[in-house]
């Protein structure tokens, strides 16, 4: 009777392997903070719970812009706690404005996908929301919505929902953006998109935002929506204030003359 011969194939080095396995996502969090001491542990919490449940494979960017209420001793405490692959510490020296801190924080970043929202616990984390909407329709943008479906806002007086209200409502009359919710800051982009946005957004602080998303449209991204909830901040002070509605009506003028 013949014997039967195996052949074994040679195995194949760590190298060989990566490259032939599909890409594995990878998300990145950039988390710009001013005065966020007391937040910044929970929040670093809920997405590491969040992401780890999921399975999804992540980072965490603090971008710290020089907090005189140690903010970023807590960011140190918390990369010990959790691991430098996971906690990235990445501060500047003072305050820079939210647009400059998302353009430091992407050059530190791995992920092919990059979320940004507030570190103030105003947004309630759900990172399968977002994940599981971008693959539903490959979108380029996924953004949080408080405007649309169960999205909606807890803990602001009437002034402050008049003020956001309007701001949004001027905003789909002038710029006719394609989308619900143009002032949020809860959002998910393929990396090259952020990349591609961002070299074409001239704005700073609050206008920032919604630059963005009129840029985009002007580039035919794709856009998907989830509804969130956005929860007034627990612990600090709201840093919305006269100076940044004043920028806000400069900003949505300068982009209903340019775009």
């Amino acid at each position: 009777m013949a014997s039967l011969e195996v052949r074994r194939s040679p195995p194949r080095s760590r190298r060989e392997l990566e490259v032939r396995s599909p890409r594995r996502d990878r998300y990145s969090v950039l988390l710009p903070t001013y005065n966020e001491r007391e937040n910044l542990p929970l929040i670093v919490w809920l997405l590491v719970k969040s992401f780890s449940e999921s399975g999804i494979n992540y980072e965490i960017i603090i971008i710290d812009d020089g907090s005189p209420d140690g903010t970023r001793d807590v960011a140190e405490q918390l990369q010990e706690i959790y691991g430098s692959d996971r906690i990235l510490l990445k501060p500047r020296e003072k305050k820079l404005g939210l647009g400059t801190a998302y353009i430091h924080g992407m050059k530190h970043a791995t992920g092919n996908y990059i979320i940004i929202m507030d570190a103030d616990l105003s947004h309630h984390v759900s990172a399968n929301l977002f994940y599981r909407k971008q693959k539903e329709g490959n979108f380029d943008i996924v953004s949080g919505t408080r405007y649309k479906g169960s999205g909606g806002v807890y803990g602001w007086d009437l002034k402050r929902k008049i003020i956001s209200r309007g701001a949004n409502f001027l905003t789909q009359i002038l710029l006719r953006p394609g989308a619900s919710d143009l002032t949020g800051s809860f959002r998910l982009y393929r990396k090259e998109v952020l990349e591609k946005l961002i070299e074409k957004c001239v704005s700073k602080g609050y206008v920032f935002q919604m630059e963005m998303i009129v840029r985009a449209r002007q580039l035919n991204y794709t856009i998907g929506e989830v509804p969130i909830s956005f929860v007034d901040r627990v612990y600090g002070e709201s840093k919305l204030g006269g100076n940044e509605i004043v920028s806000f009506l400069k900003g949505l003028l300068t982009l209903f003359a340019t775009t």
